[in-house]
């Protein structure tokens, strides 16, 4: 090698050599002001007015033990640590400063204060380095709109989020919420948690959530897994709840159902839409119904159910749309599509609806029927009503016309009465066993009257056509009038709602935090704030 080269390679090792002396020296801690000096074992002990500096932080205190040769520090007394190139400011009554880790340990009215969020607690560990600050032994947390407290927490400065593990609450002027770990992010003032959250409004509504849960406390929304909200007059459920108070709106998905408890009436499916002001809600995906009346239950099944609820009776109303399905005690119904009024009780059932009670079934171009004390009470059939009754030997009674009122008592037929080109067929029976012969009538008006599920009287007017055929002479098409089918196969029961839809079951009244008793935790009040703020000024 040169001696040109070895000169130059001696320039750049002393030049390395200062300008790793001149880092060292700038990462040291070091005294910028102290009103006195006295020497100690070991350290040097600053007096009155203290003032030191780390890299880009100045540290204030009334009085210090400095241990130079350890780069540690003990702050005694309104001590203030400042970071020059972020906005973190943090005070307490006391701390111990590692220069070589930049650890701050921070003990007795602590107070960390970052642009608009503001941490209290008596045990702090800050670290300058990564910006993160922990708390244990409790903490509180305030900003423009929640307060948070926990018995420990995480606070990323750097990245503006905050973990709190243990009794965590979180509280602002509309709603409290409990959980055990909390991820809040101070600039988007988002809180999520995990597993069971709850939380209950200022005007008691309940959310709770057993698998999470997103909160964005500046917007009012909230998102929730596995949840429920529940109010004074319902309840909604899903594996993903969405709701947005401002806009007074639900969204859930899976296994969703809503409970009307004014109503009782319960309604279920894969995707549900509410919209709390207008009492509107949507269900769609395999929906089903539950009317809960004291003796049973109403099942309805369909695509689609609608319902609208009001304060007004004549506004409330069920809409089920396509393929409706439903049964309750012996009666059980399908249509393309059903309205229910919740005001008259009455059942609407549109294109092909087919009605079935013990051994009767009634069609029509559109049915509608009354329900009063829980049972049906009267059926009202328009263009084309046929009702067909299975004797106890099978044969098939049958009467048809152009408009037919049905007529029950305890659940079944009662009575039929058919206005307007009426006719029948009535297998006359001796003893409800031995066939005597067909009864066959025509007849503008015809009433059929039934005992215990038979035909047990018949009676007409307006200009009757009757005639009566023995068995020997009965033809097989004389047996069914035109329009005749027996439709029992597409009768509905429980086994096919049960397999269209099994809802999930949930916990009537699942654990929540609420429910535990108050733990005050060791937390300054508003007074005691105060003061801590205004010593940090």
């Amino acid at each position: 090698m040169t001696q040109n080269n070895l000169f130059l390679l001696g320039i750049c090792f002393l030049l390395g050599w200062q300008s790793a002396q001149s880092q060292t020296e700038q990462s040291r801690l070091e005294i910028l002001h102290a009103d006195a000096l006295r020497k100690g074992k070991g350290y040097d002990r600053l007096l009155d007015s203290v003032v030191m500096k780390h890299k880009n932080s100045l540290i204030y205190c009334d009085s210090a033990h400095f241990y130079g040769q350890d780069q540690l520090a003990k702050l005694f007394g309104n001590v203030k640590i400042e970071n020059q190139e972020d906005s973190v400011t943090v005070t307490s009554r006391y701390a111990e400063y590692d220069g070589e880790t930049q650890l701050a340990k921070l003990r007795t009215n602590v107070v960390l204060v970052n642009e608009g969020t503001t941490l209290y607690t008596d045990f702090l560990d800050y670290n300058r380095e990564t910006g993160v600050a922990n708390y244990y032994n409790t903490g509180m947390v305030k900003d423009s709109i929640n307060t948070l407290t926990s018995q420990r927490g995480v606070y990323e400065t750097r990245d503006e989020k905050i973990t709190f593990r243990d009794k965590v609450v979180l509280e602002n002027p509309d709603y409290t919420m409990k959980s055990k770990i909390l991820y809040y992010y101070t600039l988007t003032k988002i809180a999520e948690t995990e597993k069971l959250t709850n939380i209950l409004s200022k005007e008691g509504d309940k959310l709770n959530a057993q698998r999470g849960s997103v909160y964005d406390t500046e917007n009012k929304i909230f998102r929730f897994y596995d949840g429920n909200v529940e109010s004074e007059n319902s309840v909604v459920s899903g594996e993903i709840l969405y709701y947005d108070e401002n806009a007074q709106y639900f969204e859930a998905r899976e296994n969703v159902s809503i409970f009307n408890k004014e109503q009782n009436v319960e309604v279920f499916g894969e995707e549900g839409k509410y919209w709390e002001d207008l009492q509107y809600s949507r269900v769609y995906g395999r929906a089903l119904v539950r009317k809960y009346f004291e003796a049973d239950t109403l099942f309805m099944i369909a695509d689609t159910l609608v319902t609208q609820d009001s304060d007004v009776p004549e506004e409330r109303y069920m809409l089920a749309y396509p393929d409706m399905r439903m049964i309750k005690s012996t009666l059980a119904g399908r249509a393309d599509s059903m309205a229910y009024t919740y005001a008259d009780s009455t059942v609407y059932l549109f294109s092909d609806p087919v009605l079935w009670n013990n051994k009767s079934q009634i069609t029509a171009d559109s049915i509608r029927f009354l329900l009063a004390n829980e049972e049906i009470d009267r059926a009202l059939l328009v263009d084309n009503a046929f009702a067909i009754t299975r004797d106890t030997v099978a044969n098939f009674n049958q009467i048809k016309g152009r408009k037919m009122t049905s007529y029950f008592a305890e659940g079944d037929i009662e009575l039929l009465d058919v206005e307007g080109n009426g006719e029948s067929l009535y297998f006359a029976l001796e003893n409800d066993t031995t066939f005597k012969g067909l009864n066959k009538l025509l007849c503008g008006r015809i009433i059929m009257e039934f005992q215990e599920g038979t035909v047990s009287r018949i009676s007409h007017s307006i200009k009757p056509e009757a005639s009566f055929t023995p068995p020997h002479l009965i033809e097989v098409d004389q047996k069914q009038l035109k329009g005749f089918t027996w439709r029992s196969e597409e009768r509905p029961d429980r086994q096919r709602i049960d397999d269209w839809r099994t809802p999930k079951r949930r916990e009537k009244k699942p654990y929540s935090y609420f429910d535990e008793p108050d733990v005050t935790l060791p937390l300054p009040d508003e007074d005691e704030l105060q003061k801590r703020i205004d010593n940090f000024y």
